[in-house]
């Protein structure tokens, strides 16, 4: 019989708050490549902006919540109020009339992620037992990636009945509303004598010991997304392979299945051999994926390569939580709103660099910059382990 502690009540909630979320937000993510360049005559420079600047517009913002989720007591309105800003936005892109005016309510809709994710994150580190952390995230993003499947497969339903892409975004408020109430449940009883011991320990710890230690592995977290291809433009290369836009929800939900259920594994695999060796097999991962999507030629390739993508996020999001988790003391809500922030940041520049180059040159050649950067990163991270005292690789 197993030892292994049991997860925690917060967390199973948080995993169907997650399921819900995803499952409201990618009815509308995957048709808006199709929605900006189609509908609204906008480009690939847009597309790669709608991702970055989105994660990087609520840099800030995650900054601030975490900073103010280092005591437990604040979490709950973060949390909530996150969830519900995101709800109420996300349907009025159905009613816009400019590519701008998407990325300007994408922006607005992160902002709510912004404010939810640092609190939840850390109130997620501090309930649960520090062997079972990587599969307490693992549970967290594979619902998560379980709700990604379910919303593209309902717009693909909606779709094939005759609707058009604006009212498939309308009807993404139903499961928006149903977010917001399950938030407010799942966080009762987050800030009870484990967060109180918590907070204490926060009060104790200077803020700068705690970012020293998460510098290391936040930076190269960071060059990660600096050089990782955003998925708008992921999903605009299959189109260009021959993926006609009606499938593109059922090629979107079909890689979160993939993410889903290697994210419980990338969560099991982290707590079993450490989370920098899981992340580096994700990385690795990447450069042989990103090789292949850019040289592909064919609709075939293209399916399996974007679904083998889901690989890639199912051997990183957990290891990366549990890194920060273990870098950061107790100051979890600071360590994950800066570690939110950079790596949004470093969303932004790559989102914006590789959509120049897939617009002005072409998609193959955008990849293959993004493989051969995302190389030199798996090449340097054992001796940048080394280096920093991160566990090795």
């Amino acid at each position: 019989m197993s030892n292994r502690p049991a997860l925690p009540r917060q967390v199973k909630l948080f995993g169907a708050v997650s399921l819900l979320n995803d499952f409201a937000s990618e009815m509308v993510y995957p048709l808006l490549p199709a929605f900006i360049t189609g509908v609204l005559g906008g480009g690939a420079v847009a597309l790669g902006a709608l991702d970055g600047a989105a994660d990087a517009a609520a840099a800030l913002v995650k900054l601030g919540a975490g900073r103010l989720a280092d005591r437990p007591s604040r979490r709950g309105p973060l949390i909530v109020g996150g969830y519900f800003l995101a709800a109420a936005v996300r349907p009025i892109i159905a009613m816009t009339a400019a590519a701008w005016q998407v990325v300007v309510l994408r922006v607005v809709d992160r902002l709510g992620k912004g404010l939810r994710t640092p609190p939840r994150d850390a109130l997620i580190a501090d309930v649960t037992p520090a062997p079972i952390v990587g599969r307490a995230f693992g549970l967290q993003r594979g619902l998560d990636h379980v709700g990604a499947v379910i919303g593209p497969l309902v717009a693909w339903a909606v779709l094939s009945r005759g609707a058009d892409v604006r009212t498939v975004i309308l009807a993404s408020i139903v499961p928006g509303v149903l977010v917001t109430a399950l938030a407010a449940w799942a966080v009762r009883g987050g800030e009870g004598w484990r967060g109180a011991a918590k907070e204490a320990a926060a009060e104790t710890l200077p803020p700068s010991a705690a970012l020293r230690r998460l510098s290391p592995p936040v930076i190269a977290i960071s060059l990660f997304y600096l050089l990782r291809m955003p998925e708008t433009l992921l999903i605009l290369r299959a189109q260009q392979l021959g993926i006609a836009v009606a499938l593109i929800p059922l090629l979107w939900a079909a890689l979160h299945v993939v993410r889903s259920s290697t994210s419980f594994l990338g969560g099991a695999l982290s707590d079993r051999i450490g989370p920098s060796r899981t992340m580096w097999m994700g990385w690795l991962s990447y450069v042989a994926l990103a090789a292949a999507m850019g040289l592909a030629r064919s609709p075939l390739a293209a399916w399996v390569l974007f679904l083998a993508m889901g690989v890639v996020a199912g051997l990183t999001e957990s290891p990366e939580r549990a890194l920060v988790t273990a870098a950061t003391g107790g100051r979890h809500g600071s360590g994950f709103g800066v570690y939110h922030a950079l790596t949004g940041v470093a969303a932004l520049a790559g989102g914006i660099g590789l959509g120049v180059i897939f617009q002005r040159v072409n998609g193959a050649t955008a990849f293959l910059v993004s493989t051969v950067g995302a190389l030199g990163l798996v090449v340097l991270w054992p001796f940048w382990t080394r280096l920093h005292r991160v566990p090795p690789p």
